[in-house]
């Protein structure tokens, strides 16, 4: 969300900003400004009502004393009175068209994010890990199916398309790298682990962005409960409505949820295998912190979640999104790609955003900065990893000749000392 005040004073470096992201469409500055005037014209209503009311019921004790037919005039003027700020209060006007105008905005973009319309325009910034040579190399499903350990028909039986079962040891090794992965968050750089709701209401969602824009894309339940697509809308939410103490800064955690999605717009797009599915796993990262700071978090964060897949001895590379390709709630985004020997091509495997204080306004989240003022905290979050997508590229990367699957050494203690996936 953004600072009604900020763009009042520069209406025209917003509409520039905005200009920046290539299909947005508005609404721009001066559509917002004049829903600001109305909103400012009926507060100043409102205080004038209010004002007169007080007079008048002031005035009604005092006519009840000497003027009957007076206090019976004023009576009604304090009734017509009550019916006008109900309507201008409860109904909120024009304020709440201003308000919904500004949540369906998107962040405005960081100086060094790189222009351009699409995923082609995206900045490689880094490669790691050596790309593996293997002959006749097979997708993650094909092995899985061979193992017997990956099922998909038994999952459309029960769910529908897009849902998987797992099992046996191929089951344990996706909890494993989920453990593996808390455990080097938590114990080495410094997260705070969580076991947060995976059921919130709208105002969860409309704190981190999610909605009113992407409602399509989420799973709500009949209670008016929504499944969370990303434990980044929890762990987020710890915050809002808060004001933090500036000591308690920064504050990180990490979840490891399920996460669910309507994929909605996705026809066609991997219909086979784990790619991308309604149900998945994350290891979710997040971070709160001061407005100085977030940039260096950001680097933090995205050095935390590279360390998984430099350990897991994978190949990747790390990429600046465009201003097209960027997401909604963010201003600077980077993705990790990893290597797929099965599909002979990088696919994403998570995501590190700053999201500045476009979260917080939304969340009501600030901190204290010295004795009475308040600023509005940043926010930032990141995959560190996607779990399933990871065990995809543990198995197209680490498959042998036989279609067994080796596992990583560091992966190996998680598993009861299996070194390998057999049939």
């Amino acid at each position: 969300m953004h600072d009604i005040k900020a763009i009042r004073e520069n209406p025209a470096a917003f509409d520039a900003a905005l200009k920046r992201r290539p299909t947005y469409q508005g609404p721009w500055a001066a559509e917002l400004l004049k829903l600001d005037e109305a909103s400012r014209g009926g507060k100043t209503e409102i205080q004038a009502l209010q004002a007169r009311r007080n007079e008048v019921a002031k005035a009604i004790g005092e006519a009840m004393r000497t003027d009957k037919a007076k206090a019976e005039e004023l009576k009604k003027e304090a009734g017509d009175i009550k019916a006008k700020l109900a309507a201008l209060e409860g109904g909120e006007g024009e304020n709440a068209e201003l308000t919904d105008a500004l949540m369906r905005i998107p962040n405005l973009l960081a100086n060094d994010v790189p222009n351009g319309a699409d995923e082609t325009a995206n900045v490689e910034v880094r490669c790691g890990g050596a790309k593996p040579n293997i002959a006749n190399a097979k997708q993650h499903f094909e092995l899985g199916e061979a193992l017997g350990m990956m099922d998909f028909e038994t999952a459309a039986k029960m769910s529908g398309t897009r849902f998987v079962l797992t099992s046996g040891p191929l089951a344990r090794l996706e909890r494993a790298l989920a453990m593996f992965m808390l455990d080097m968050h938590t114990a080495e750089f410094g997260y705070t682990e969580c076991v947060p709701p995976f059921l919130v209401r709208d105002s969860a969602l409309f704190g981190t962005g999610q909605l009113p824009k992407f409602g399509e894309d989420l799973f709500k339940t009949t209670t008016d409960h929504w499944l969370i697509p990303t434990a980044e809308v929890s762990l987020t939410n710890i915050v809002s409505d808060s004001i933090l103490e500036e000591s308690a800064l920064p504050r990180r955690y990490t979840a490891w949820t399920p996460c669910f999605r309507s994929e909605a717009g996705s026809a066609g797009k991997d219909t086979r295998g784990m790619i991308r599915l309604h149900q998945f796993s994350k290891v979710e990262l997040v971070s709160i912190t001061k407005p100085e700071d977030s940039e260096a978090e950001h680097e933090r964060m995205t050095a935390c979640a590279e360390e998984v897949l430099k350990r897991l001895g994978l190949h990747y590379r790390i990429v600046m999104l465009c201003a097209g390709d960027t997401g909604f709630g963010s201003k600077k985004t980077y993705d990790f790609e990893v290597w797929l020997p099965g599909q002979d091509a990088f696919r994403e495997i998570s995501s590190c955003s700053n999201c500045g204080d476009f979260q917080a306004r939304r969340m009501k989240a600030r901190y204290r900065k010295g004795e009475k003022h308040t600023e509005f905290l940043h926010t930032l979050n990141g995959s560190g990893l996607a779990v399933g997508r990871t065990l995809v590229a543990i198995m197209e990367n680490y498959q042998q000749p036989d279609g067994s699957i080796a596992v990583p050494e560091v992966l190996q203690p998680y598993m009861g000392g299996l070194k390998v996936i057999a049939k």
